[in-house]
C-alpha cells in the first residue's frame, strides 16, 4: 500500500515563469476560456486587457482616439497616447508585475493595476506583436504563446505616438474561438459612454458619446416605455443616471474607472440602498425598497483609486472606500444621492410625481401577488423536497467562494449552468452525461404556457413557472441567480422550435434582465452522424454533412438526429462538455421587447402572414437545396 503513496520531496516542488503558470491556469487571470459564445469568455477579457490601456492613457488626457479592428479571429489595438517607453517595451508585455500602473502619479484611478493584462494576452496568444512610437523613435517585438521571437532595433518612424498590440488568440487554449460582433460593439459602447469624448474606430466605424451615462440609458430604452426623462447626474468621480420603466425587474449597469462591473459590487449596492433611503425621505414615506426599484433602468459609474477586485476578471468590485483615508463608498454614494437627486426632484415636480405613480402602481401590483405568491411559494416548497424536475449541481453562481481555491471555484461558478429540457428522454440522456459539478437539469413535461400579454400572476399561477423561477432563485432580482448559463435544450424540430419561442417568451416578458445580462443561450446539438468503422464525425448543418461524407466516403453510414432523447449519454457528453456549441439569445441596442413579443407571440396579424408567407421554405426547395430526390 505504501507504494502506491506518490513520493513528497525536493523534487515535487516546481518553479513555474510567468509564462508557464498563465498558460497552466489561465482561469486565474481571464476566468472561463470559451469559444466566444458568452461575454464572459477569455477572448473578449483578451480585448479588453489591451484595449483598457488606451483608455487610461486617455482618462489621464493622452490621446483621444483608439483603433480597433477584430477580423479572422487576430485584434488590432492602436492608441495615440504616450507610448511604452521604448526601452522597456519587451518587459512590459512578458515580465510580470512589470507596469508604470504602480505608481499613482503616473495612472490616477486606473483600471488595471496589477502588471498582468497584457502578459497574460501575450502568453495566451499564438502571435503577439507590441510596437510603440515615441518622439519619432519606434521599437517593436514579437512573441508567440509568450515567448520572444523576435525583437528588432530602435529605428526612426513618422507615426505619431502611440502603441501598436497585435495578437492572435491560441486556439489551443480558446477551442473553435469566434468573436461575436455584439459583444464586441457593446463592449466598445461602454467605453465611450463611460469616457465622454473619446472616439473608438471600430471595424470601420466611428463610435463616440458626447453625454456618457445618459447616452448609454437612451440606447438602452424605449422612449415610449419611459415613465419619466432620464434623470442624469454627475459629481466629482461619480456619474449616475436612472428611469423607470414599463418591464418587469431591475435593469442596473454599473461601472468603476471605466471596467464594466457586470456582477456588481459595492458600489452598485450602495446605489440600491442609496435611491431607495432618497425616494424615502424625499417623499417622506416609508414604501417598499422592492416597490421604489422595480422596473428601474439605471447606470452608475465611479472612481476609485487601487480598486480591489474581487477577481482577477474584475467583473465585481470589492473596495469599500473611494480612496484611502476617504469616505467609505456606501457613504459617499449616499451622500451624492442625498443630495444631487433630492434637489433634482425638487426643482422637477411633474418628474417626482411620475415616480411616485411609479412606485405606487408597483406597491398595488405586489400586494394583488402576496396571496398566491404565499400559497405558490409554499407549494415550490414542497416540491423542491422531491423535485422531480429539478437536478441540480453542486457549484452556484450566487454562492461565497471559499478562501482556498477562491480563483478556480469563481472560475467554475462562472462555468454553472442549468438545462431547460422537454420530455424525459432528453432530460435522461442529459442527466446521464452532464457535469454533476456545474450543471443542472431542468425538466419541462410538455409546451410551457404562451404567457405574451399575461401579468406576473401567471408566474405563481403556472406550478411549472414557479417551479423555474425557484429553480433559479430569480423572485427577488438576479442577485441570487444560481447559474450563470441558462441552455435552452430541445429538439431540432416544429415542436422543438415551439417550445424554445415559448420559454424565451417567459423570459423576456417576466425576466428581461436574464436575456440583457447575456445568461440565456440555445444549445446547439449536431443533426447528423457520419461514420465507418474507423471514425465518426458529428454534423452540425449540411454543409458539415456533405464535408464528413467526402471526408469518410460514400459508403459512410449517415444517421439523422430527430430528438435529442436519440442521442446517447455517451455521445451527449461530447456536446455538453469542453466543446459545447451554444447560441446567445441577444437583444440589439435598439430592440424593444414588448413590440417584439407582440409581433411573433401576439395575436396572428397580417404583418406576421405576410413575413410567414415570404420566409416559407417548402418540401420541394429543401430537397432541392440538399441535392435529394422527392416524389411528386
Amino acid at each position: 500500500m505504501a507504494e502506491l503513496i506518490p513520493q513528497y520531496n525536493e523534487d515535487s516542488i516546481r518553479s513555474l515563469d510567468w509564462r508557464e503558470h498563465i498558460r497552466l491556469r489561465p482561469g486565474m487571470y481571464i476566468g472561463k476560456l470559451g469559444d466566444g459564445s458568452s461575454v464572459d469568455d477569455g477572448i473578449y477579457v483578451l480585448v479588453k486587457e489591451v484595449v483598457d490601456n488606451c483608455i487610461d492613457e486617455f482618462a489621464m488626457g493622452q490621446g483621444k482616439r483608439v483603433e480597433l479592428t477584430v477580423s479572422d479571429g487576430q485584434v488590432t489595438v492602436r492608441d495615440y497616447g504616450r507610448g511604452i517607453p521604448l526601452g522597456k517595451v519587451v518587459d512590459v508585455v512578458s515580465k510580470i508585475n512589470t507596469g508604470a500602473k504602480y505608481d499613482s502619479k503616473a495612472f490616477q484611478k486606473s483600471v488595471g493595476l496589477n502588471g498582468v493584462g497584457t502578459k497574460a494576452v501575450n502568453a495566451l496568444s499564438k502571435y503577439f506583436k507590441v510596437a510603440s512610437f515615441r518622439e519619432g523613435r519606434t521599437k517593436v517585438a514579437e512573441f508567440a504563446q509568450g515567448v520572444l521571437t523576435k525583437e528588432y532595433k530602435e529605428a526612426d518612424t513618422t507615426e505619431n505616438n502611440g502603441t501598436l498590440v497585435v495578437f492572435r488568440p491560441d486556439d489551443t487554449v480558446f477551442k473553435h474561438y469566434h468573436f461575436l460582433h455584439e459583444y464586441l460593439e457593446n463592449q466598445v459602447w461602454n467605453y465611450c459612454f463611460l469616457n465622454a469624448g473619446l472616439l473608438i474606430h471600430f471595424n470601420g466605424r466611428n463610435y463616440v458619446s458626447k453625454n456618457g451615462l445618459l447616452d448609454l440609458l437612451t440606447r438602452k430604452t424605449n422612449p415610449d416605455n419611459l415613465r419619466y426623462p432620464i434623470i442624469h447626474l454627475k459629481g466629482t468621480d461619480i456619474e449616475v443616471a436612472m428611469t423607470h420603466t414599463g418591464d418587469y425587474g431591475e435593469d442596473i449597469y454599473s461601472f468603476v474607472n471605466g471596467q464594466h462591473t457586470t456582477q456588481g459590487g459595492t458600489h452598485q449596492a450602495a446605489f440600491r440602498e442609496a435611491f431607495v433611503k432618497t425616494v424615502r425621505e424625499f417623499y417622506k414615506k416609508d414604501y417598499d425598497a422592492s416597490d421604489i426599484r422595480q422596473s428601474i433602468c439605471a447606470a452608475i459609474s465611479v472612481r476609485v483609486q487601487e480598486p480591489v477586485f474581487e477577481s482577477q476578471t474584475k467583473t465585481k468590485l470589492g473596495s469599500q472606500y473611494v480612496f484611502d483615508g476617504g469616505p467609505s463608498m456606501k457613504a459617499f454614494v449616499a451622500e451624492f444621492l442625498g443630495k444631487d437627486l433630492d434637489n433634482f426632484l425638487h426643482k422637477n415636480p411633474a418628474v417626482a410625481e411620475a415616480l411616485k405613480k411609479r412606485i405606487e402602481q408597483s406597491e398595488r401590483e405586489r400586494k394583488e401577488l402576496s396571496g398566491i405568491r404565499k400559497l405558490a411559494n409554499e407549494r415550490a416548497k414542497k416540491a423542491n423536497l422531491h423535485n422531480k424536475k429539478l437536478r441540480d449541481c453542486r457549484i452556484h453562481l450566487n454562492e461565497e467562494p471559499p478562501t482556498k481555491g477562491r480563483e478556480e471555484y469563481q472560475q467554475k461558478q462562472l462555468e454553472s449552468t442549468i438545462f431547460i429540457t422537454e420530455g424525459d428522454s432528453a432530460s435522461g440522456s442529459i442527466t446521464k452525461s452532464r457535469s454533476v459539478e456545474t450543471q443542472a437539469v431542468f425538466s419541462l413535461r410538455g409546451k410551457p404556457l404562451n404567457c405574451y400579454g399575461l401579468t406576473k400572476k401567471v408566474v405563481y399561477e403556472n406550478e411549472e413557472f414557479n417551479l423555474l423561477q425557484h429553480a433559479l432563485n430569480i423572485e427577488e432580482g438576479l442577485e441570487g441567480l444560481r447559474y450563470n448559463n441558462i441552455v435552452i435544450a430541445t429538439d431540432a424540430d416544429v415542436d422543438g422550435m415551439h417550445i424554445r419561442l415559448l420559454i424565451m417568451t417567459f423570459f423576456l416578458q417576466f425576466f428581461p434582465d436574464l436575456v440583457r445580462g447575456n445568461h440565456i443561450y440555445i444549445l446547439q446539438t449536431p443533426l447528423f452522424r457520419v461514420r465507418n468503422k474507423q471514425k465518426t464525425i458529428y454534423c452540425y448543418t449540411d454543409e458539415d454533412r456533405q464535408r464528413a461524407i467526402n471526408e469518410i466516403g460514400a459508403k459512410a453510414e449517415i444517421t439523422r438526429f430527430k430528438g435529442l432523447g436519440e442521442i446517447s449519454p455517451e455521445e451527449f457528453a461530447q456536446f455538453i462538455g469542453d466543446d459545447i456549441r451554444k447560441d446567445p439569445v441577444l437583444l440589439t441596442q435598439d430592440a424593444q421587447i414588448q413590440k417584439l413579443l407582440e409581433y411573433y407571440m401576439g395575436k396572428n396579424t397580417p404583418d406576421r402572414q405576410q413575413f410567414i408567407i415570404n420566409n416559407l421554405r417548402i418540401e420541394k426547395d429543401l430537397a432541392e437545396e440538399l441535392g435529394i430526390e422527392v416524389e411528386a
